[in-house]
């Protein structure tokens, strides 16, 4: 008789209860309306802090209109890889102007970050180099290093001291230091001018990965590059397309030289069909609404004062973020699942963060304010989510 056993999805099953018992298990919550500050789940409306549509554009009618006008003109699929038929005149002006935007000779879009993440270290390095990499960088840059082949060296958060110690020790031919900008879990920025000095004085690339600053940070929202007014040929950025623009995509920008070698030699541009060109078209739409979005971006930063002045009595758990991006700590995972179930019963909905997203012990409400939110709904937080952290305090103590 044929041997029954699955041993190893008998295995699958095991860490899953794993997962269960220590409250590490995923979930996705199923909407059933467009990204808003309010959204339908489970047969509920909820006032939402769990999307990174930092703008409010991800259902706005004049991209909605875009859409259907890039479907009109341009169809819904690009058909083929951007190097055999799918590249289109609409793709062509959406990289111009992106260029041209954040500041750069040229661009390079992508259909996700990730793809974009995982694109350039492996086009530029080899077995015979070194990435030095934040510890607390996106998974996608971490992957993107590893697929290099390239030595991966990881310096503590920030810690401008040990990065430059570890550059000073490295013999590799090729080097290149990476960071986000904005740190997607921290909400806090790297110290971008100081990187661009070590990158300078060790002859060394510099990629940033600008996610959560493009469109949020800088003058007409250009990004954390902008902000800190810098720019360098040895600058390699990236930015998405999914979080303040409020579509979808990605792109990296740099010098020419450098998008014409990525265009050769990126194998997740090269191998995978293009992103349709119809989103091109709404992404151009988009771009004029960041660039002339001063006024959201005012209310977003008084939307992120309101929210730390409301939580000052609790300000030990907040992490020291001027970024839409307000972490609330609470450490234990049980307890973080415990807190978000709690405000979701009262129609708040505040994302559980824990490992591995996060270092382990530092679990976390993860809240993204939208300049699409109001002073009276981030109140409506604060007052909440006080309540549960003085409930937790007091089972603490």
């Amino acid at each position: 008789m044929p041997n029954t056993e699955f041993k190893l999805l008998d295995k699958l099953r095991e860490a899953l209860a794993e997962a269960d018992a220590s409250s590490m298990r995923r979930h996705r919550k199923l909407t059933q309306s467009p990204c808003a500050p309010q959204v339908e789940t489970a047969g509920r409306r909820v006032l939402a802090f769990a999307s990174n549509d930092y703008l409010g554009l991800a259902n706005h009618p004049q991209l909605v209109e875009a859409a259907a006008d890039g479907a009109r003109r341009w169809g819904v699929g690009a058909g083929a890889s951007h190097l055999v038929s799918g590249h289109s005149a609409v793709h062509e002006a959406l990289e111009d102007e992106l260029a041209r935007f954040v500041g750069c000779e040229a661009a390079l879009v992508f259909s996700t970050g990730y793809m974009a993440n995982i694109a350039v270290m492996p086009a530029l390095l080899g077995r015979n180099d070194e990435v030095f990499a934040d510890r607390l960088n996106h998974a996608s840059l971490i992957d993107g290093a590893l697929l290099s082949r390239a030595a991966l060296s990881r310096y503590a958060h920030n810690d401008m001291e040990a990065l430059a110690d570890m550059l000073d020790a490295s013999s590799a031919q090729n080097k290149l230091i990476v960071t986000d900008a904005v740190f997607s879990m921290d909400g806090d920025i790297a110290p971008l001018p100081r990187l661009l000095e070590l990158a300078e004085q060790h002859d060394a690339w510099l990629l940033v990965d600008d996610a959560h600053g493009f469109g949020v940070l800088g003058p007409q929202g250009r990004g954390s590059l902008a902000a800190a007014g810098l720019r360098a040929e040895r600058i390699i950025l990236m930015g998405t397309l999914g979080k303040a623009a409020g579509v979808a995509g990605a792109f990296v920008a740099g010098s020419r030289t450098l998008i014409e070698w990525l265009l050769q030699r990126s194998r997740s541009y090269i191998f995978t069909t293009a992103m349709p060109p119809m989103m091109a078209h709404v992404l151009l739409n988009a771009l004029a609404l960041i660039e002339n979005a001063d006024d959201r971006r005012q209310h977003l930063r008084t939307l992120i004062a309101c929210f730390r002045d409301g939580m000052a009595s609790h300000a030990q758990r907040l992490m020291p973020s001027n970024t839409p991006i307000q972490p609330v700590v609470i450490g234990d995972n049980a307890a973080t699942v415990d807190i978000a179930a709690a405000l979701l019963e009262r129609d708040i909905w505040t994302p559980a963060i824990r490992p591995p997203t996060v270092p382990k012990g530092s679990a976390r409400l993860r809240i993204s304010l939208s300049a699409a939110h109001s002073l009276a709904q981030v109140e409506q937080l604060t007052a909440a989510l006080g309540e549960q952290l003085a409930s937790l305090s007091t089972t603490q103590g």
